[in-house]
């Protein structure tokens, strides 16, 4: 495996530099649409082969739990590596890239508890220190603790691979950039949540590592209160509902979550609840309120019930699900999507205690241009 193909492999791995395997409750402190990171333990030093490949860069690290049961390196990989595929790990191990405690292994390789798995190159990972950006930022509240943002659609939250800058948090670090004790780079402060690249809506950062720590409790205590927006095909048949299934990653597409049965033992659980806002005869404007924080969780529990989100293409959104075989229908849909041209999802409404003050903090944000276009489109379509 050469390494132009190697680099093809990491730039298509977004996931975490180090990926620790075990059971982060504190994952629950996640949103809709992108799981927190998990920054504990990683160790950016070059660490040299010690076969006779030259000198070897780390560029990822998984960390094997004690109750870690036998398992082949390619497939223990799989499991955690979630935009990559077997055979590519499988061409890594064969250049010797795949590691096991130190020593290169190959794809037949039984990890076992407490194994350190890491994929190592010949070059330097790239840098992942969060530089500070001139971005603008529709900033909705701030005070010395925390600061509310409404994040555009399009707009990725946190830097990773393919996406090292024009990030929220480069622009964060700008507008922080004259207060000392603010540390981009730091987990102790920023972001307490993720939203999609493609999901708008309010986002919450704390400035503090005290608000960090106590936003943070909230989030995972399920204290916190949150609900989207969202365009999704078809009728539903009442008027509010609850979904309940567990979110895991799908092993068809690693990019797309899946839901299972709750008592499945696979995935985590996950509850979304849901209220028809407004109907259009072949989509639903729904509000969707978290009880959970997963992984795509309101996309993928929607796709479940057989009513993905409109133009949601990972999902299955941007085909034309529901409605008539006209080719006037045909067009208006093309149109709908030229609107809105990403899934139909806001985070409308953000509401937790302040930090400090202990005093309750509701924010709600209207539905950008796009998605309210797409809305009176509609209303346009039934009237």
């Amino acid at each position: 495996m050469n390494e132009n193909n190697i680099e093809k492999y990491i730039d298509e791995t977004e996931a975490d530099d180090t990926i620790r395997y075990e059971t982060m409750d504190a994952g629950d402190a996640a949103d809709d649409d992108t799981a927190a990171a998990d920054d504990e333990g990683f160790d950016d030093t070059p660490m040299p082969d010690e076969a006779d490949e030259g000198c070897l860069y780390e560029h990822k690290r998984i960390v094997a739990d004690a109750g870690q049961e036998p398992l082949r390196v390619d497939k223990f990989l799989l499991e955690h590596l979630q935009h990559s595929s077997r055979n590519r790990i499988q061409q890594a191990a064969d250049a010797g890239f795949i590691h096991a405690n130190g020593k290169s292994v190959k794809s037949n390789y039984k990890v076992r508890p407490h194994d350190i798995i890491t994929l190592m190159l010949k070059h330097p990972p790239h840098d992942t220190s969060i530089k500070a950006e001139d971005i603008p930022l529709d900033i909705v509240y701030e005070d010395d603790s925390i600061m509310v943002v409404n994040k555009k659609a399009g707009m990725v939250v946190h830097p990773g691979a393919g996406n090292f800058t024009g990030t929220l948090v480069n622009a964060i670090a700008w507008h922080m950039r004259d207060v000392p004790e603010y540390d981009p780079n730091s987990p102790e402060v920023g972001l307490v949540h993720r939203i999609d690249k493609d999901t708008s809506g309010l986002l919450l950062v704390a400035k503090t590592p005290h608000a960090k720590q106590i936003l943070g409790k909230q989030f995972f205590e399920k204290t916190t209160h949150r609900s989207y927006v969202a365009l999704v095909w078809g009728n539903l048949k009442d008027d509010s509902g609850r979904i309940e299934g567990n979110i895991t990653r799908d092993p068809k597409d690693r990019l797309r979550m899946t839901v299972t049965a709750p008592d499945s033992g696979i995935g985590k659980p996950a509850v979304t609840h849901w209220r028809v806002k407004e109907r259009f005869g072949y989509t639903t404007l729904v509000e969707c309120i978290l009880e959970t924080g997963r992984t795509h969780q309101i996309r993928a529990h929607m796709k479940a019930m057989g009513h993905p989100l409109f133009a949601d293409e990972r999902y299955g959104g941007m085909e034309i699900l529901r409605g008539e075989r006209s080719s006037h229908y045909k067009a208006f849909i093309n149109n709908c999507f030229k609107l809105c041209p990403r899934q139909a999802l806001h985070a409308q409404t953000l509401g937790f205690v302040h930090p400090e003050t202990k005093e309750q903090m509701d924010f709600s944000s209207l539905m950008p241009d796009d998605l309210q276009a797409l809305v009176s489109h509609w209303r346009k379509f039934i009237s």
